[in-house]
């Protein structure tokens, strides 16, 4: 279980604690464009100094495509010379990692040498929005649903296959599962439920929500977490949307509600007989829906996610709600209307959980502020109603919609629309000049 034990206020409190306790590294993470940690590991003795003054990180990290390419005209290279940013720990995030021996960590924020915030950076451009919801009254309640595949770490095969969800023996088919659960737990994540998934070799463990920050804190922590501890163990953890054809993809479901900030009470919670939701409620899905087709390439970030697009798949291809509808793009969760909270489908497994979360709490707080109207819900199941309008079909399509959204550019900020467009349509490009197998096969001989 992770320690109830109150945390020190200052990073300097934490390092020395650390010491105390034989920690002889720190590890200064900073998540980069896609959720992935880059960082750098500080022996404890010279934590302190770097804390106070940054720790140099060459500039350019965080908009470095998928394959670590540096991007040109994605505003951090060669526009400002290839210049360092300093990172600053968030002492809020200090935790000993459990699986490495006398190692500590925190989560950095990025600043240029002159104290501007790198404003492209996903952990500023979640607090940005954060900023918003604060200012409008509220707090934001987040969680998180991470599907993802443990395969062979030598040949990236499957464990096991066929579609056998909840199978309790194949629940913990290799102890690695339970090492996984007891690891992020005494990393500071309360762990809730943990199951096999739809397809073989495929699974969730779910950890409970969090207010502002540490909600998508949590879920980059848990990610990378994920993927370090099965690689000791001699498997790779992979997050990626649709690694095998004929298998189910992972998505990210993202659980998400309001709570007042002077009282904590549920700003969901309401009379609505159909929705159980307050007007608040009402409006903020209406603008999830409204900005649907915007926030997709943030939701949906490569073009592997869009394979697990599929009607019938339990992933959301319209943009539509319903309640405990688990085909529409935004399903409300049953049970107690004090609890009511709303699920957004539309997040692959490969979305970085600061983007995914500033897009979601994002596109609904502009519904609050523009006090949108809610239609009514899909006709169930909402993937079968082809009057609704769908999702995109392309990153190019979400991305020239993203562009073309003034208000969801405005909120997440011009840096980051402009830097994350220029890095994803860099891999588009990539991705047009590989000759795949399926066209050797398919032309090789007969042309």
């Amino acid at each position: 279980m992770a320690s109830t034990e109150a945390q020190p206020s200052t990073v300097d409190e934490l390092l020395d604690r650390w010491r105390e306790q034989g920690v002889r590294n720190v590890r200064f993470e900073l998540a980069d464009m896609h959720g992935t940690s880059r960082s750098k590991m500080v022996q404890i003795e010279a934590a302190p100094a770097y804390a106070r003054h940054g720790l140099n990180m060459y500039g350019g990290t965080v908009v470095l495509d998928s394959h670590s390419d540096v991007v040109p005209g994605s505003l951090y290279n060669e526009e400002i010379g290839y210049a360092d940013q300093l990172l600053r720990p968030d002492p809020s995030t200090g935790m000993l990692v459990p699986w490495a021996a006398a190692t500590a960590r925190f989560i950095c924020d990025p600043y240029w040498h002159d104290g501007r915030p790198v404003a492209a950076a996903p952990r500023h451009v979640f607090r940005r929005v954060l900023e918003t919801c604060n200012r409008l009254g509220y707090e934001p309640l987040i969680g998180i649903e991470y599907e993802f595949y443990l395969l062979d770490g030598e040949g990236h095969a499957p464990l096991f296959g066929g579609q056998h969800i909840f199978n309790t023996v194949r629940n913990t088919w290799v102890p690695v599962i339970e090492q996984l659960v007891d690891a992020l737990g005494n990393y500071g994540l309360e762990i809730i439920t943990t199951n096999c998934e739809y397809a073989g070799s495929q699974w969730e463990i779910n950890f409970a929500p969090a207010t502002a920050m540490k909600g998508p804190d949590q879920a980059f922590s848990f990610k990378n977490a994920v993927k370090e501890i099965a690689r000791r163990e001699g498997f790779l953890a992979t997050f990626m949307s649709k690694p095998f054809g004929d298998g189910a993809g992972s998505g990210a479901h993202t659980h998400i509600t309001l709570l007042e900030s002077s009282s904590g009470a549920n700003a969901f919670a309401g009379p609505d007989p159909i929705s159980g939701l307050s007007d608040t409620g009402r409006s903020f899905l209406a603008g999830q829906l409204a900005h649907a087709r915007s926030i997709d390439a943030l939701l949906a970030p490569t073009v592997n996610c869009l394979k697990r697009r599929r009607r019938h798949t339990f992933s959301p291809t319209n943009i539509s709600w319903g309640v405990e509808d688990r085909s529409a793009m935004v399903r409300i969760k049953g049970g107690a209307v004090e609890n009511r909270h709303l699920e957004n489908r539309a997040p692959s497994a490969m979305s970085n959980p600061y983007l995914a979360a500033a897009a979601v709490l994002g596109a609904g707080l502009l519904g609050i502020e523009g006090r949108l109207e809610l239609g009514p819900p899909a006709r169930s199941p909402a993937e079968d109603d082809d009057s609704l309008e769908m999702l995109p079909t392309s990153l190019e399509e979400s991305l020239r919609a993203l562009e073309a959204d003034p208000e969801m550019t405005e909120l997440l900020g011009e840096e980051l629309v402009r830097a994350y467009a220029t890095v994803r349509r860099h891999e588009l490009a990539r991705f047009a000049d590989h000759v795949t197998d399926w066209e050797r096969e398919e032309y090789l001989e007969i042309y």
